[in-house]
């Protein structure tokens, strides 16, 4: 009998890789599709076509240009879903700045951290968002980051940038452009680990376009197609999926509002006529409970991208036939790979497409390993899944011991998650090994929610877990120890975050406790917490729920 083939694919394909920058594959999707729609942003009121986009972007490159921006500069950008969001991450690829995305939900102390910790010297930020003021926290936070020479408000200072153009010639910003290579580095992404504080994944222009391109051929995107993107610019979900998949094919982006809103996202997709919607599971549960859901007309959808966390196989089934969207694909990945590494065709099989995350991309590599050897493991046996290839980071900005852990010396990523393959190359993830929150596709360490806790005067000891939630696929947890002589409440805890972290890492649930669950050794048994609070606060139901 012939041993089980082992878990390694490699995704082969007769489309060769772009190996250009973001500027010149845009230049050249506006020399076929000058007059083609590029970009409307629905709350904004705002239209451009392919080349209005393109002359905007020339405008915001010469503005930076005059502002002294050099290659390899960090310019921040501190906003939810706007037009000004989408011309910036083409107008700095085009001069060679690195793009520093920072999350609309951060607070003081997450965007200090980021803004010192990329180095970053210019700031464009919107005045706030919801009830947040933004331009009070820089002001808070700017004393303390010496590298920030320059904040522009977006409200306020746009056209100010815009009128710099003048200062700058034509042939300057070519000058900069001809200059830039595809392997430069013009992304940098914080994402939380296991580890604390988050870390910034630098991605270049051929990790991020050519990701784009194909999850674009993937859905057979064409100038035609009009996609609705609800998930934010910040993650690669936004920027990626979402923007370069229509840019490098002439695809209409279509932008509901500055943050998801179910009801602005079903007249977006009526009012558009969008061909394909793209959400975390989350997203597509709230419109499929909108009570004004009956209302809308989805006949123009026919694909769109599910992704960010599990995906409930249920949910999956409503979204292909109840918003017409058959095509609809599951991806998976990690904003340290571009991020997508898998994903399932348009023509997979129903069961294919609702209980896996597809098969590997092209010129993609995947393997599942043992946690522990690091040796291939058998089709159907579960395992750590690696990803390797064009996709996979330069490394985490200015943190070599970082990267040496997450990428091996063959160019492994290690995602942390485990997985199993089976024989025609399908993945299923089955659990994760890194102890990581994915509260409806933010990623949240627990560590760094832990350490923050331990701020507080009055806690001896925090642990933080994930606990399951139909509608966020998990949500925080917190255990709990008071010091000897403190009595602690989960009022006064919450009070503690509110406004000192995102809203998102504020634990949803509270455990005040004596003591841990601890293994022989003295070692925390977080697996144990959660058993605990499953059936402590009644969560089963959403613990059994089944995902791809």
């Amino acid at each position: 009998m012939s041993p089980l083939p082992s878990s390694y694919v490699h995704g082969t394909s007769s489309t060769p890789l772009l190996g250009e920058t973001l500027g010149q594959n845009l230049r050249r999707t506006v020399e076929r599709y000058p007059e083609g729609e590029a970009l409307v942003v629905v709350s904004q009121g705002y239209r451009a076509t392919y080349r209005e986009l393109w002359d905007t972007t020339t405008q915001v490159a010469k503005g930076l240009l005059a502002m002294g921006v050099e290659k390899g500069d960090r310019v921040g950008l501190w906003s939810p879903n706007r037009f000004e969001w989408v011309v910036t991450q083409y107008a700095t690829a085009r001069i060679g700045a690195i793009l520093v995305n920072l999350n609309p939900a951060y607070r003081t102390a997450e965007l200090e951290y980021s803004l010192n910790q990329s180095g970053t010297s210019v700031l464009l930020l919107s005045k706030g968002f919801r009830q947040t003021d933004y331009k009070s926290m820089l002001e808070e936070v700017r004393p303390r980051c010496p590298e920030l020479r320059v904040a522009l408000v977006l409200d306020e200072d746009w056209e100010l940038l815009l009128s710099n153009a003048k200062h700058v010639s034509g042939h300057t910003l070519e000058a900069r452009e001809a200059s830039l290579q595809f392997d430069d580095p013009i992304n940098i992404q914080y994402t939380s680990g296991t580890t604390g504080f988050p870390k910034g994944a630098t991605l270049s222009h051929h990790n991020v376009l050519n990701n784009g391109y194909f999850i674009g051929e993937a859905l057979k995107y064409g100038p035609a197609d009009r996609v609705c993107i609800p998930v934010p610019f910040y993650h690669c979900f936004g920027m990626v999926i979402g923007n370069l998949a229509c840019t490098s094919h002439g695809s209409t982006m279509v932008i509901p509002g500055e943050a998801f809103e179910p009801l602005a996202v079903l007249q977006a997709v009526q009012a558009e006529r969008c061909t394909s919607l793209y959400g975390v599971p989350t997203m597509f549960i709230a419109e499929l409970d909108h009570p004004r859901f009956g209302e809308f007309d989805f006949s123009t959808l026919r694909t769109g991208v599910m992704a960010g966390s599990p995906c409930p196989v249920e949910v999956m089934k409503q979204v292909q036939s109840k918003m017409n969207m058959r095509e609809v694909t599951i991806c998976y990945g990690m904003t340290e790979t571009s991020p997508v590494s898998t994903q399932s065709s348009l023509d997979d099989p129903l069961d294919k497409r609702v209980s896996t995350v597809g098969r590997v991309h092209p010129h993609l590599e995947v393997k599942v390993v043992h946690a522990e050897t690091g040796e291939v493991v058998p089709r159907g046996t579960a395992g750590e899944l690696c990803t390797r290839g064009y996709s996979v980071m330069l490394g985490y900005w200015a943190n070599e011991e970082a990267t040496a852990k997450a990428v091996d010396r063959a160019g492994w990523m290690h995602t942390g998650d485990l997985a199993t393959m089976d024989a025609d190359g399908y993945v299923r993830i089955v659990g994760r090994i890194k102890d990581l929150i994915i509260r409806g596709g933010e990623n949240i360490s627990p560590r760094e929610v832990e350490e923050f806790l331990h701020t507080h005067p009055g806690v001896s000891e925090a642990q933080v877990i994930g606990v399951p939630s139909v509608k966020y696929g998990e949500e925080v947890m917190a255990w709990v120890k008071a010091k000897p002589g403190v009595s602690l409440t989960t009022e006064e805890l919450t009070k503690h975050c509110t406004g000192r972290i995102a809203s998102f890492k504020i634990p949803r649930y509270w455990k005040l406790v004596d003591a841990f669950p601890m293994t022989v050794t003295g070692k925390v048994q977080k697996f144990r917490m959660r058993e605990v609070s499953v059936a402590e606060l009644g969560l089963q139901t959403a613990a059994d729920i089944k995902t791809a």
